[in-house]
């Protein structure tokens, strides 16, 4: 249904996740963006606030950064995938986003297994 190579929209994203916090089910920013296994778990998770929740504070998260973030966070799969192997652009905009990652981290606004989650995915589409 959804690319996971063409850039993802930051608008459509954000309206995806408020509405994963008013109709029944939860989850389909999650699929938009590339990220099935936790579209799946907010579609299973559904008939509990917890997924609605955490949409409603992923819309505002994605709302409030600013586009290189997001571009950084959401579409460096699509980045990586269209850069030649072993790319030094692709190579410095990875190493800068994972600093900025750990930024948050420091800043105790993402916990240590998110950080280690969303690095580990990012050397892994390297």
């Amino acid at each position: 249904m959804f690319d996971r190579t063409t850039p993802k929209n930051r608008q459509l994203a954000v309206i995806l996740a408020f509405a994963s916090m008013t109709i029944p089910v939860a989850g389909f920013h999650k699929f938009y963006l590339g990220q099935p296994v936790w579209g799946v778990v907010y579609l299973l998770l559904s008939w509990t606030p917890i997924p609605h929740i955490a949409s409603a504070i992923e819309a505002v998260w994605y709302l409030t950064q600013d586009s290189t973030h997001f571009e950084n966070n959401v579409n460096l799969s699509v980045a990586s995938n269209l850069a030649p192997s072993g790319s030094t652009p692709a190579i410095a905009t990875m190493a800068e986003s994972i600093r900025e990652l750990d930024k948050l981290r420091a800043d105790g606004l993402i916990s240590e297994y998110e950080f280690e989650q969303k690095r580990r995915q990012w050397l892994d589409r390297a």
